[in-house]
């Protein structure tokens, strides 16, 4: 135990963590000249492309430092606000953490919250300053920003590059000198905790666990705490570049699991694994269900396509426990899946994937938040989807999520930014300057404001600078209306939206005029209407198609023309009572883009 050493790496995102890491691997000989390439840990093709890290890692290193041979377990991190649950697993799973800024662009806001995260763990922080072979690199300014922000000093700083090379030697010192070995009994009863999964269609579902107390032997019979499933370890392991089987795991030990194992609900990150006959007293805390935060629904253009989409979401499951659906049905798109997500960038990933790995061509609704509701006998209601709403008597009050966000950008964009976050309804907390140029700003906002553009608005407004980090706070009452669209009367509910009351009026009248041009004319008036309730609060009309009856008319009496006139009146009365109205897919596309 003395010679472990585990660890994981805190930076924003494009701050040069994986190209750190795949420096660690190649001075340590973890990866040979043949397996090299950029991002070794990063292996999804959207990954590379994006520059993110979606999924975590591990792998096991060996380093010897001229006196002693250590074992430097590194679990690897996304970097991204969506999969916080998973990154606050990865940091329970270790004693010490880098925090790797970039000596370019200084402090930005994910690593702040990252960093928290790894604080209250007791984790041994080591700042590096990374990006130091550029020549727009700021080391003194950054290094400052460093110190205020964790207290160490400036001879604790490590400056390296991962392009180059520089310094990974002495980040490697660093951490056997400062990061602690585990702490644990090796006595004590086995106690490991879950921080990962990964599906193999050969194998089922691998599950990788630190262990905290005790010890684990291939062939035991082994107990999920909290799914209280129990299974045969058939092969346990240290997971190198590829996974190395053994006989025996330790405390302190970072390894996988194989038990045949099929449903991926059966495995939760954050679950403690301990023996069936000599189980531990209590469950590692911090565990938690992972809850979604966005819903959407998600429709195959082609209505055929329907049963080829479960099977997609289903293998798409499988790699992504955190992705929940159910089948629904919208009058509009016909079947379908309302969609739960962590976030918006999990939406979008999912969306990509759906496309890439199974060819999948689909339509998204409008995405939207979970909504508490209040109902006059005091039940509380969860809604996923503005369709599922009471109706409107029935209803106390509806509440909606609140996040508590941070955006580090530079002064010279507080005011548009400002404006941004109180136009979205967002409450200034506070406002703290970290230099004489960079500001942390703290709101309160609802998430269901920040659901549609607010992060591409950001962006266009502070030219690429401002960085975002957000998380929950919880639940309050909010003066919310469900907005119909409605089509000769009848309501369209694959465009329905729950919406603020002092942004409904614009919206709706937005959709009406945006409807107005995508509805192809019929023989007969339709009304696009926009109404909250009983209230309609817009309205457009799609003139009728008119045939000119009275052309065959020339000269004689009037009353000719108007008895023909008549005659179509009646007509069309007749044919608009059976007439319906069809929405083209591409009236549902332009809506959801209203927002951009």
């Amino acid at each position: 135990m003395e010679k472990i050493r585990n660890f994981c790496i805190i930076a924003h995102i494009d701050h040069g963590k994986s190209t750190l890491a795949d420096r660690l691997l190649e001075f340590t000989g973890t990866v040979t000249d043949r397996d090299a390439q950029e991002q070794v840990l990063d292996d999804m093709d959207l990954e590379r492309e994006r520059g993110i890290t979606i999924k975590s890692h591990a792998i096991q290193m060996d380093y010897d430092d001229g006196n002693d041979k250590y074992v430097l377990n590194l679990i690897d991190t996304p970097g991204h606000v969506d999969f916080s649950y998973e990154v606050s697993r990865s940091i329970a799973a270790c004693e010490g953490a880098l925090l790797i800024v970039d000596a370019t662009q200084g402090i930005q806001a994910q690593t702040i919250s990252n960093l928290y995260l790894a604080i209250e763990n007791d984790l041994e922080i080591i700042p590096v300053l990374n990006k130091m072979d550029l020549d727009n690199a700021m080391p003194d300014e950054v290094k400052d920003q460093i110190v205020d922000l964790i207290g160490c000093e400036y001879e604790d700083i490590v400056e390296a590059s991962g392009k180059t090379g520089y310094g990974v030697d002495k980040v490697l010192d660093t951490i056997v000198e400062k990061v602690p070995p585990p702490k644990g009994n090796l006595e004590a009863p086995f106690q490991a905790l879950i921080f990962d999964s990964v599906f193999n269609s050969f194998r089922g579902i691998i599950a990788y666990f630190k262990v905290v107390n005790g010890e684990i032997n291939k062939g035991d019979l082994v107990k999920f705490v909290n799914t209280e499933k129990e299974y045969e370890a058939n092969e346990i392991g240290v997971l190198r570049l590829t996974p190395e089987p053994r006989e025996t795991l330790k405390t302190g030990d970072v390894g996988y699991i194989i038990s045949g194992i099929k449903a991926a609900k059966e495995v939760k990150v954050g679950d403690t694994i301990t023996h069936v006959k000599n189980p531990c007293d209590v469950a590692i805390e911090g565990f938690e269900d992972v809850k979604p935060m966005v819903f959407a629904g998600i429709y195959p253009i082609d209505a055929e396509d329907y049963e080829e989409l479960r099977a997609s979401m289903e293998k798409l499951q499988l790699n992504d426990a955190s992705l929940t659906y159910e089948p629904e049905s919208s009058a509009a798109l016909g079947f379908g899946f309302r969609c739960g997500f962590l976030g918006l960038l999990h939406m979008d990933i999912i969306q990509e994937r759906l496309d890439r790995e199974f060819d999948m061509a689909v339509i998204t609704t409008m995405p939207n938040v979970s909504y508490q509701v209040v109902t006059n006998r005091d039940e509380r209601i969860e809604v996923h989807n503005p369709s599922g709403l009471p109706e409107q008597k029935y209803v106390r009050h509806i509440e909606e999520p609140f996040i508590r966000a941070q955006i580090i950008t530079d002064a010279n964009y507080i005011g548009p930014i400002m404006k941004l976050c109180l136009d979205k309804r967002g409450t200034l907390l506070n406002q703290i300057y970290l230099t004489t140029t960079r500001v942390e700003i703290t709101m309160d906002m609802p998430l269901g404001e920040i659901v549609f553009d607010f992060y591409d608005k950001l962006k266009s407004i502070s030219k690429g600078y401002a960085s975002f980090d957000y998380h929950m706070t919880g639940y309050k009452p909010a003066s919310l209306v469900k907005l119909d669209i409605l089509l000769n009367g009848e309501s369209v509910d694959a465009l329905s939206t729950l919406i603020h009351q002092d942004n409904a009026y614009s919206l709706g009248r937005k959709i009406c005029v945006k409807l107005k041009d995508l509805i192809p004319r019929q023989q007969f008036d339709i009304a696009i209407q926009a109404g909250i309730g009983t209230k309609i609060i817009a309205r457009e009309t799609v003139k009728a198609l008119r045939k000119d009856v009275t052309a065959k008319c020339y000269g004689g009496d009037i009353t000719r023309k108007r008895k023909l006139l008549e005659k179509q009146k009646k007509g069309k009365k007749r044919m608009r009572q059976v007439g319906n109205v069809e929405v083209p897919q591409s009236a549902f596309l332009v809506v959801l883009k209203l927002n951009d």
